[in-house]
């Protein structure tokens, strides 16, 4: 879907150009040299030079970067002319924080956007609401269903609202995800009609469960939720906002460390992980549910690009702030070349590294 393709190659853009503009303006403000803000990737198509800044809008609208001089140091940065802007000669607590710049960047990119989204109305399970709220608009909805299964072919779409289903005389009104289990189970064989709510419209279709759907058992092949809208003013926005970044902030930590050990005790597998190609289609899910999704969901995607960077590996903003540790304890510079060369190196990883988890996302979509 080139529309999914789009919103995709517009989050990426901001959110990285949002990461890059973290190292940018705390390199500025310490008075370090920034030669170039580029949004996109070469070819160039047009630049703006203000000041010693050239501002770049590239080809490839797949993110951006910043070259800040003495970065990858070389002997012009190190003992140069202008070596005292350099950032290889700056004290190691501001290349601490124009390294962590980026990452603090993304963290406040999504606090915002889950801010804003509980200010216009986020929409909320039932149950995970904070105290004294109040939801509005409950209703038992489809997250997602199963493709091939007799809903998918029935129809049936993620962000419906089931209002009944019934077969003969037989029927369960307001329903909750029990009561829809129970009544399929009970109707294993029968035509079942369901009747929901589509963008405001009240909608019907039938079907037949299939065995094996569920662990073995007949069923529709839907997951529901009791999703509420929950909608709060600015402070409490702001601090729910907070709370939420920094519980995923936690879990996608957890998940990382979960991963990486897997990795290393070969109990690991990419099948969980998805690249490029495999967030397209979520955000093709997300759009459907309505452009509050599609905020929490930039806000999930900002908290995972802080936590990929803080990896402690070669290339990344985690891999230099080691380097930056290990040359404190150590009391010495390490060789700029050996740091271009580690760098280097860790960048061609990460790059094998996407190449195999996009074929990975390719092969699961055929």
């Amino acid at each position: 879907n080139l529309m999914n393709i789009i919103i995709f190659l517009i989050i990426l853009l901001v959110l990285v150009v949002a990461h890059e503009f973290g190292h940018f303006i705390v390199a500025k403000k310490s008075g370090i040299r920034v030669d170039e803000f580029a949004f996109g990737f070469k070819p160039r198509l047009f630049s703006i030079k203000r000041g010693e800044t050239r501002y770049s809008f590239n080809a490839l609208p797949i993110g951006g970067y910043v070259s800040i001089y003495g970065e990858n140091p070389d002997e012009e940065s190190t003992s140069g002319p202008d070596s005292s802007r350099s950032f290889v000669n700056k004290p190691a607590y501001i290349k601490a924080a124009v390294m962590f710049a980026g990452v603090a960047m993304n963290f406040l990119v999504a606090w915002l956007l889950l801010s804003v989204g509980f200010m216009s109305g986020m929409p909320t399970s039932v149950g995970l609401e904070p105290k004294g709220s109040v939801l509005q608009n409950q209703a038992l909805t489809i997250t997602s269903v199963v493709a091939g299964s007799p809903a998918e072919k029935a129809g049936l779409k993620t962000t419906d609202k089931i209002l009944l289903l019934k077969s003969g005389t037989d029927m369960t009104e307001t329903p909750s995800a029990e009561s829809v289990r129970y009544f399929v189970r009970k109707h294993s064989t029968d035509v079942i009609t369901v009747n929901f709510v589509r963008n405001s419209e009240n909608m019907e279709t039938t079907l037949t469960p299939a065995p094996g759907i569920v662990d073995g058992a007949p069923g529709i092949g839907i997951s529901m939720d009791l999703i509420g809208t929950l909608k709060l003013p600015a402070h409490e926005a702001l601090w729910e906002g907070l709370k939420l970044s920094g519980n995923i902030f936690v879990g996608t930590v957890k998940g990382f460390y979960k991963l990486i050990h897997d990795g290393i005790t070969g109990e690991g597998s990419l099948s969980g992980v998805s690249g490029p190609v495999g967030i397209v289609g979520v955000v093709g899910d997300a759009a459907q549910f309505g452009f509050i999704y599609l905020l929490s969901f930039t806000a999930l995607i900002s908290i995972n690009l802080a936590v990929i960077n803080l990896i402690p590996f070669p290339a990344l903003d985690g891999g230099r702030l080691l380097f930056l540790l290990i040359e404190k304890i150590k009391g010495s510079r390490i060789k700029p070349q050996i740091a271009n060369a580690i760098n280097a190196g860790g960048f061609v990883l990460l790059m094998l590294l996407m190449v195999v988890i996009t074929y990975n996302d390719i092969i699961k979509l055929l």
